[in-house]
């Protein structure tokens, strides 16, 4: 295993992850989840798809919602910071022999669509349509109170190629990293926009999605999600949490919706905006890693993932396993 330096000189500029699309099974039953429960703003509904925001954002969608035959994630988006970061884009993923094409998606205006080494489906944009921030209309503010969009976590089978692409070839910065006892790249968190992670990336199964995070401004908000959940029947959409994280300080809470996508509110966490920020490293065995209090995560935060459409999915190349809660032994 090595880590490998940031490269600060690409013809592009990535500012930060924005939005990720979902199919789903059933678009009221979803509604009435990230809506009613969750509490994000519906910017607009079609004959078969739903976009979300959270209440600060400016940006027509942070989730997109589309009525599908099962859970499947068509696409992870990231903002660019100009236009002309879009056609560098294109450019650089040719002349690395990698898919890339020009998509129209509804309230963006120019979409380019890629797939990394592994496979996983990422979008580019450099507008959205804008709408009316809701940060001040406080009467709106209900379940988790969210406020935008925070991160994406991916399963991948081998977490060192990856990490090394997105740092290398798309400019992403570590912040904190898990080993192996025998070395190996076994998580990796990665940051564009000046804290924790746009991207982070978790050993196992796949290419999956395993979360995106939503970020909240106070730990009162989480355990109220927490009553509503609970008082409106989604208990068992409650996996793991609260807790701190010992990897990046974050106050969380894992829940899935009614398809299974896996959704982390959190707070808490801290900046990473200086260019010569060191990363962190941290033992797979450390228990203050998974939760700052010692408490491990249940066996199906590690093993449950959404797929990509169209994309093949394959077991992890390395084998050491995290603690569990439950299970004792471990490699």
């Amino acid at each position: 295993m090595g880590l490998v330096d940031h490269n600060f000189n690409l013809p592009f500029n990535i500012i930060r992850c924005s939005h990720v699309e979902c199919g789903v099974t059933d678009l009221d039953a979803s509604r009435k989840f990230y809506v009613d429960i969750l509490g994000l703003i519906e910017t607009e509904r079609t004959k078969d798809t739903i976009y979300l925001r959270g209440l600060e954002e400016k940006n027509h969608h942070c989730y997109i919602l589309k009525q599908h035959d099962k859970a499947e994630v068509f696409a992870l988006g990231f903002k660019v910071a100009f236009d002309k970061d879009l056609d560098a884009l294109e450019q650089h993923f040719k002349q690395l022999n990698l898919p890339a094409q020009w998509v129209n998606k509804h309230a963006e205006e120019r979409t380019l669509a890629v797939r990394t080494p592994m496979g996983i489906p990422v979008e580019f944009h450099a507008k959205q349509t804008r709408v009316p921030t809701m940060m001040r209309a406080y009467s709106k503010y209900k379940g988790l109170a969210p406020l935008r969009f925070d991160h994406i976590n991916c399963f991948t089978p081998n977490c060192q190629s990856t990490y090394e692409f997105f740092v290398s070839q798309l400019g992403f910065r570590l912040t904190e990293y898990t080993l192996t006892d025998r070395g190996d790249m076994w998580a990796a968190w990665t940051h564009r926009k000046g804290n924790v992670h746009d991207m982070a990336l978790t050993n196992g199964k796949g290419p999956r999605l395993h979360h995106t995070g939503i970020w909240t401004a106070s730990i009162n908000n989480i355990i109220h999600l927490l009553d509503v959940m609970a008082s409106e029947g989604y208990v068992e959409n409650i996996e793991r949490g609260p807790g701190r994280h010992g990897i990046s300080n974050a106050f969380f809470l894992y829940i899935l919706d009614p398809d299974g996508h896996r959704i982390e509110p959190f707070t808490c966490d801290y900046l990473t905006v200086d260019p010569d920020w060191e990363p962190l490293a941290w033992d797979l065995k450390d228990p203050r890693r998974q939760t700052l209090w010692g408490a491990p995560a249940p066996k199906s935060w590690f093993e449950h993932g959404t797929p990509f459409h169209g994309t093949k999915v394959r077991e992890s190349d390395i084998v050491s396993q995290p603690i569990i809660a439950g299970y004792e032994d471990v490699a």
